[in-house]
C-alpha cells in the first residue's frame, strides 16, 4: 500500500515553517527523519492533507553547550549523537542510548525531536531523556514555552504540542561527576521495539535518584525521587539496597496488572541499577 495523496511543503527557514503551521486549516504533519511517519503514511494509518518537511531548516540541526545544559536542535540525528558530533554533557550516556536505537540506517535519518514528537512509549529517547531530566523548547509564531520531557509526552503517541507549534530543541542538563547512569531495554531481537525499558540516574553523593520505566501502555512511569526503591535512602550501596518487591508494587499501582509483564519490567530495572553501579 502507498500513501494517500497529500500536499507537500519544504520551507527553507524556521519562521516560514511556523507560518505554514499557523495558517494550515487542514490536517498537517511535520516530517523530519520520516522513520516513523513514512511507514504510517504507506500503511494509511494517517492521511494528512499537508506535510511540512523541516529537513532544510539549519536552525534545527545545531547543538551547543550553553552554561549548565546542552541545547540540541530537534533535527539532530541519532547518528550525530552516536558519532559524537554533539557535545557530551552526560559522560557517554546519550551516546550509548543513541547507538542502540534500531539499525544504523534508521539512526542516520531519525531525529531526536521526531522521536519525542512521535511519542512512542517504546522509543528510547522518551525514557532516556526523562531520566536525564531534559526539557523541550516548543516554538510557534505566538512565542516559546518549555516543558519537561515527561510533561511533553502525555500518552501513547500523544504529546503536548499545540496547533502551530514545533519542537525546536531539547535541553539536557550537565550530569554531575558523582552521578551514575544505567539504561537497559528488553527486545526479542536487536533493532526491534523494546518490550521493557529502564533508565536510572543515581547520585549517591547527592543522595538523589531518578528512575524511568518505559515501553508501557502509555507515557513512561517517572519516579523523580526513587528513594523508596532503595530502602528510603540512596547510598553508595544502592545496588544491594534495590528492593524488587517495592518495584513490583510501584508498577502494580501504576496500572500494570499482568504479573508476568511486571516481572520483565522489574528484571530490566534491576539490570539498569546494576549497570549504574558497575
Amino acid at each position: 500500500m502507498k500513501a494517500a495523496a497529500f500536499a507537500y511543503q519544504r520551507p527553507s527557514d524556521l519562521n516560514a515553517a511556523l507560518t505554514l503551521l499557523a495558517e494550515a486549516d487542514a490536517t498537517t504533519k511535520i516530517m523530519a527523519g520520516g522513520q516513523s511517519l513514512g511507514p504510517m503514511l504507506n500503511l494509511r494509518l494517517i492521511e494528512p492533507d499537508l506535510i511540512i518537511d523541516i529537513t532544510a531548516l539549519a536552525e534545527l540541526k545545531q547543538a551547543e553547550r550553553r552554561g549548565d545544559e546542552l541545547v540540541i536542535g530537534s533535527c539532530v540525528t541519532h547518528g550525530d549523537i552516536e558519532d559524537e558530533r554533539v557535545p557530551d554533557v552526560t559522560r557517554g550516556a546519550m551516546r550509548r542510548v543513541g547507538a542502540a536505537i534500531a539499525y544504523r540506517a534508521v539512526r542516520n535519518r531519525g531525529t531526536i525531536g521526531g522521536s519525542l514528537s512521535h511519542a512512542d512509549p517504546a522509543a528510547d529517547w522518551v525514557s532516556a531523556l526523562s531520566a536525564l531530566g531534559a526539557k523541550v523548547t516548543l516554538r510557534s509564531l505566538a512565542g516559546v514555552r518549555d516543558l519537561a520531557v515527561e510533561a511533553f509526552v502525555t500518552g501513547a503517541l500523544e504529546s503536548a504540542l499545540q496547533h502551530g507549534e514545533i519542537l525546536e530543541a531539547v535541553r539536557v542538563p550537565v550530569m554531575r561527576p558523582s552521578a551514575r547512569w544505567g539504561y537497559v531495554k528488553a527486545c526479542r531481537k536487536p533493532g526491534e521495539f523494546a518490550h521493557a525499558i529502564a533508565a536510572v540516574r543515581i547520585d549517591p553523593e547527592a543522595m538523589t535518584s531518578r528512575v524511568v520505566i518505559g515501553a508501557v501502555d502509555g507515557a513512561p512511569i517517572v519516579l523523580g525521587d526513587a528513594a523508596a526503591l532503595f530502602g528510603g535512602k540512596v547510598t553508595g550501596d544502592f545496588k544491594r539496597q534495590f528492593d524488587v518487591r517495592v518495584a513490583d508494587a510501584i508498577l502494580a499501582q501504576a496500572g500494570l496488572a499482568n504479573a508476568a509483564d511486571r516481572h520483565i519490567h522489574v528484571a530490566v530495572l534491576r539490570r539498569a541499577v546494576g549497570e549504574a553501579a558497575a
